[in-house]
């Protein structure tokens, strides 16, 4: 199902001390050490055209970077000075048109169905590239000439880009901030404009611009430290929103793991596992068609086991238990303010966020903290279950396909969603409440009962399955009453790891809705830190000291 590529790429330069050729090598056996290379479909790579670099960038800057492979030494050296933080050498432009070129045959892989996701070990990385200009170790911007691809050979309406680099990918940003087809979210260090790239369009007020305003969601670091809980607090309350709004065909990942524990460029303390489940939940989107291309990611050992980590998830093993979820931190949840706030004219599920009675800014006396070299326990070792999906089922239904029939229960706790009327307030309900929730609690177990009056849809139902299965290491499960008979097909096809079909693109949450799912998150937020979505709240309640037994349902939400 996923296709991985790894070639050799150009010698490492003397002025460039972490952007060395080990980096595929680690991360490409370390795939293989583990088993994952073997589970994986393998897709020769083709070197990128001229039309499809001419996608992204200028004719005059392809045509100066094609003939590098002729300049000496001392006139590579010179070419060099004219771009920021790029090193050329005679091999180049050919391991950057491989590099683009690879991030292409895992979209036409993708889009033709011949694997259902997949992730391209690549170098140079690209996010940094723009139009004219080198940057940032990125010669061709692989991504974005992903997504122009993809639009123009596939007719893809709406792609998704989630770059989870350390780094600002300013490339991807000014090549699509005009564009309301393309969705660009990034998170990256920035510390008001210390860090590099330094620009102040980096930060959350740069929101795109003409037809493309509220199309580019920044989410500036202002400080080093950021752990799992400020990480899976921005998606749960503010790209998976937005995303499910959006309705993207198409998921492109800038795969950057120097946002990962002992980066020596990230210095964030964020550890590999958690990329398990940001990638999880990215997986319901587009039906599933979802592309990671390598970028960043500068400590050899980090780097090694994110990598696995996505790409195990991606071939659809249940992610491992949560670590270290403490709550976001107040600087995480400062940022997370001021863009939703910048952001709520433009999305309909993020009108709701709170609005002070003064204006919130970042508060630029905190100073980020000195990282000291990290250690952390290798991530636990994840278990491809031999069944992935056992059913109990009444005489006369048909055992799904993949499914084993299953004949014994336990009596154990409930973690239970029940329904709302409105697909957008439900959906608001899980991603902004449940999901939270969940995920700070740690279950062992997560119990799901369909009602006979639960009034979903199958499709709604699919996505709920399939976003719980990032819990309790994928151990779920599922109670249906007789009548439920053809829901037995959409469930099990859930179970067995196949991404719910697009919801469509959401429409505003119905106000009451709203207002009584955000009603129950702020009586709640005091023990349950992951509710969070400001810095103002100081309470230090923990949410192992609260018993949570009870079931969230439509009467609670409703209060």
């Amino acid at each position: 199902m996923i296709q991985i590529q790894a070639f050799e790429m150009f010698l490492s330069s003397p002025a460039c001390k972490i952007e060395v050729p080990e980096r595929l090598t680690v991360s490409h056996e370390a795939l293989v050490q583990s088993g994952l290379a073997d589970r994986c479909v393998s897709i020769p790579v083709r070197e990128a055209t001229d039309a499809d670099i001419l996608l992204v960038h200028s004719e005059e800057y392809l045509e100066a970077v094609k003939k590098t492979p002729y300049m000496t030494l001392e006139d590579l050296k010179e070419f060099t000075l004219q771009y920021g933080d790029v090193y050329f050498h005679p091999n180049i432009y050919h391991c950057a048109k491989l590099a683009a070129g690879a991030a292409l045959q895992l979209v036409d892989s993708v889009m033709t169905g011949k694997v259902r996701n997949g992730m391209a070990l690549v170098r140079p990385p690209g996010h940094h590239s723009m139009r004219s200009a080198a940057s940032g170790f990125c010669v061709f911007n692989n991504v974005a000439i992903a997504a122009r691809y993809a639009k123009q050979k596939y007719g893809v309406k709406r792609v998704l880009i989630v770059d989870w680099d350390i780094h600002h990918g300013q490339g991807v940003q000014y090549s699509f901030e005009d564009d309301p087809s393309v969705l660009y979210f990034s998170w990256h260090r920035y510390e008001h404009q210390k860090f590099w790239p330094q620009l102040r369009e980096s930060d959350f007020d740069s929101v795109g611009k003409n037809k493309g305003v509220g199309f580019n969601i920044n989410v500036p670091w202002n400080k080093v430290g950021m752990q799992n809980s400020d990480y899976l607090s921005i998606f749960c309350h503010l790209l998976l929103p937005v995303a499910y709004e959006f309705n993207p065909d198409l998921v492109l990942v800038c795969a950057g793991f120097d946002s990962a524990i002992g980066d020596p460029e990230g210095e964030m303390c964020a550890t590999p596992d958690i990329f398990a489940h940001l990638t999880h939940l990215l997986m319901n989107l587009a039906g599933g068609k979802l592309c990671a291309v390598l970028e960043g990611g500068y400590n050899l050992t980090s780097l090694a086991q994110s990598v696995c980590q996505t790409v195990q998830t991606l071939l659809g093993d249940p992610a491992p238990p949560p670590a270290n979820l403490d709550g976001p931190c107040k600087s995480a949840l400062d940022s997370l303010h001021c863009v939703r706030s910048a952001h709520r004219q433009y999305w309909s599920c993020l009108k709701h966020a709170e609005e002070e009675e003064e204006e919130k800014t970042l508060d630029k006396g905190e100073e980020g903290n000195s990282i000291e070299e990290k250690v952390w326990p290798e991530p636990p070792k994840r278990v491809t279950p031999t069944i992935r999906t056992a059913v109990v089922l009444p005489d006369g239904v048909t055992c799904p396909d993949g499914c084993k029939r299953f004949s014994s229960s336990e009596d154990l706790d409930p973690l239970i969603i029940s329904k709302l009327n409105d697909v957008s307030g439900f959906m608001h309900a899980v991603l902004g409440l449940l999901l939270p929730l969940a995920y700070e609690y740690d279950p062992t177990l997560v119990l799901l009962v369909r009602m006979s009056d639960a009034g979903l849809c199958e499709i709604v139902w699919q996505q709920l399955t399939g976003l719980l299965q990032g819990l309790a290491q994928g151990h779920m499960l599922v109670l249906m009453q007789d009548g439920e008979k053809e829901c037995v097909g959409p469930t099990a096809s859930s179970l067995l790891g196949y991404p719910a079909p697009s919801l469509g693109q959401l429409p505003a949450p119905l106000p009451e809705d709203v207002a009584s799912i955000e009603s129950l998150r702020h009586r709640l937020k005091a023990d349950w830190k992951l509710l969070q979505t400001t810095g103002d709240f100081t309470t230090t309640t923990a949410a192992s000291d609260i018993n949570m037994t009870h079931n969230v349902t439509s009467t609670e939400l409703f209060k």
